[in-house]
């Protein structure tokens, strides 16, 4: 895999929309090719594969494992099946980016890592945000001092989901609620910032069914900033972020996760507008190219998205979890 001489082979496991989208992007980044596909069906596997000229198609996912001329695999099945799948193409010897949220919960994630390091084989978390051009650049302006020092950082994520009683985001035993397919975004988007909370408070509404239908979150980070934080089934927030330091604030107006914009207000200065090119489709094309720069470099991880990172965003979504009274059946 760190031949540069040929294209890094990806399989595709699961046959959704995300799954869909992220193929549409693989197809144009440089020194990749789509390889297999994989779903519980051979049809459903078939007509992916037409779809997008994938060669190969198999009903199973161990077929997909056994698939000698794959050097790498997407999983995006739900997040409930992330631990399976993950570990039966690690253990096959696959590299693999795995959708967000990482698992359903650490103690899963930590199985992950643990068989990723011991098998020495690439595995990281598919958290397209920390790719996208806008995030790096506001990153990078923070670190360097441009807002002083950062004293809170605000994230929202919330849009009002279509009434459906038969929706996975209503399934405890699909791993539903708000927080795990939305609040995942403003809690990733607060780690990156401010790192691991030493404190961690939520209250949420939760449906009949027992998942979060509505959540607010506040972290307490080292040297006493803050994260506020809320994600939503119910209410349509925008999708803002904004970070606010001792001397100005950058503002994220909407679709935080994958904006194209921002503006930075330095305090007694005139704001400034920053705006970056995404790339084409739909900017999943970002973290699949870093997944081939890895495996070309010979790396087992990420330094932009490193396992350690994800195993604690994982730890503060269960600890929010546990303060809101959202369990999931098996644990």
């Amino acid at each position: 895999m760190t031949s540069s001489d040929r294209p890094i082979r990806w399989g595709i496991l699961a046959t959704g929309g995300i799954a869909a989208a992220f193929t549409e992007d693989l197809l144009a980044v440089p020194g990749a090719e789509v390889a297999a596909v994989a779903s519980r069906t051979e049809p459903a596997a078939r007509a992916f594969a037409d779809r997008f000229g994938i060669p190969r198609a198999y009903g199973s996912w161990a077929e997909l494992a056994a698939d000698p001329e794959v050097d790498v695999v997407y999983v995006a099945t739900p997040h409930t099946a992330h631990h399976d799948a993950t570990t039966l193409m690690l253990e096959a010897g696959k590299a693999v980016l795995c959708e967000k949220p990482f698992t359903l919960n650490t103690r899963q994630a930590e199985q992950l890592v643990a068989t990723a390091r011991a098998r020495q084989r690439f595995l990281m978390e598919a958290m397209w945000m920390y790719f996208n051009p806008v995030v790096r650049r506001v990153v990078e302006l923070v670190r360097g001092g441009a807002i002083g020092e950062v004293r809170a950082v605000h994230a929202d994520f919330g849009f009002p989901a279509p009434p459906d009683p038969t929706s996975r985001l209503l399934d405890p035993a699909a791993g539903g609620g708000a927080l795990l397919d939305l609040g995942v975004y403003p809690v990733s988007f607060a780690h990156l910032l401010l790192g691991e909370p030493e404190r961690i408070e939520a209250v949420a509404t939760l449906t009949p069914e027992g998942v979060d239908e509505h959540t607010a979150v506040v972290l307490g980070h080292a040297g006493g900033a803050l994260s506020l934080l809320s994600c939503s089934l119910v209410a349509g927030y925008g999708q803002r972020a904004s970070v606010h330091g001792s001397t100005g604030r950058i503002e994220l107006p909407t679709d935080f996760f994958h904006a194209t914009s921002f503006v930075l207000h330095r305090d007694g200065g005139t704001a400034e507008r920053f705006t970056l090119d995404r790339g084409p489709g739909h900017g999943l094309g970002l973290e699949a190219a870093e997944v081939v720069r890895c495996l070309r470099a010979g790396l087992t991880e990420s330094p932009l998205v490193p396992l350690d990172g994800s195993l604690a965003v994982m730890r503060t979504l269960d600890t929010v979890r546990a303060r809101i009274g959202v369990h999931y059946p098996g644990e």
